[in-house]
């Protein structure tokens, strides 16, 4: 891949992470929702599973509360998306220069840099995302009127160092773009050789594989990163929610989150809301790769 074609990746990535955030969004919410309780937030709903959440959220909020966060779901999806396919490419075709062919090692340094990068760029609209999400009837205090308020409140009250709340978990989470990247190319790889034996007349690998393919390529290489990181997410979402009315956070840093977490929940608190985490990112994983893949493709 050249040069020239690295703008492709970061509008193909963009409209792939809009359309995920779009089919998605209302598992997101839960999945925030259950990441951060622990039974101890009177502010915080208590849901039995996925679906009683969903029922309980449509019933009592309606659909605004099922899309709570969507602007800066959509926003930092967007961007992240984009920006992530753009730096990976491009540092995949750095670290390309002086080899013939790609590398497991070269996949996940191009994921590694591409997720940290995008991280430090992002982090303040998760931070809103994830406190709009949380907000909810038993609320106490002046909810965040939208996108624009909560960054204003947050600045005004709490200075520019809470949008970097989580930034630390978040820098950890750059292994999981890696995991998934790397698993997702290098399975690609075996189908593409597998298929170009079969059918050898063929010399694009776009030629070779098929949306289902695309679609399992994408879920599988999604199961793998969320199982390997998914306690960071819990910790991630934990340090961003807002404090309470007098100003006091309920964890102070990361690792507080941590010890708190593992002292009063166990190995369990480290993994609440996944299964609202694999409804939503499996089969999000599949459709971003498969509008990803098709734009990319259409745009070549």
């Amino acid at each position: 891949m050249t040069a020239d074609w690295q703008w492709e990746n970061a509008v193909a990535g963009s409209v792939a992470g809009l359309a995920t955030v779009t089919f998605s969004h209302p598992l997101d919410v839960v999945r925030t929702r259950f990441q951060v309780y622990d039974g101890r937030n009177p502010n915080l709903p208590n849901y039995k599973n996925t679906p009683h959440a969903l029922f309980t959220i449509a019933r009592s909020e309606g659909l605004r509360g099922l899309y709570a966060g969507f602007l800066p779901a959509v926003l930092g999806s967007s961007i992240s998306w984009g920006l992530y396919f753009y730096f990976y490419n491009s540092a995949k075709q750095r670290y390309m220069k002086n080899q013939d062919e790609s590398s497991a090692r070269i996949h996940l340094a191009s994921a590694a840099e591409a997720g940290g990068l995008v991280c430090l760029l992002t982090n303040p609209v998760w931070v809103v995302k994830t406190r709009l999400q949380l907000q909810n009837p038993q609320h106490h205090g002046r909810p965040y009127s939208g996108l624009s308020d909560a960054f204003k409140t947050i600045l005004k009250d709490e200075g520019w160092r809470a949008l970097y709340k989580g930034l630390s978990p978040g820098l950890f989470l750059v292994a999981h773009g890696a995991i998934q990247f790397t698993a997702y190319e290098e399975l690609r790889k075996i189908i593409v050789d597998f298929r170009h034996k079969q059918n050898s007349s063929s010399d694009s690998s776009s030629d070779l594989l098929t949306t289902g393919d695309y679609a399992a390529l994408g879920a599988s290489s999604k199961l793998a990163a969320i199982l390997a990181t998914y306690p960071f997410q819990v910790i991630r979402s934990r340090v961003q929610q807002r404090p309470s009315i007098d100003g006091v956070p309920r964890y102070i840093d990361s690792r507080h989150a941590m010890e708190k977490t593992a002292r009063l929940e166990g190995i369990r608190g480290f993994y609440r809301g996944i299964t609202a985490n694999l409804l939503k990112n499996l089969p999000a994983a599949s459709i971003t790769f498969i509008v990803y893949e098709n734009v990319l493709n259409l745009l070549k």
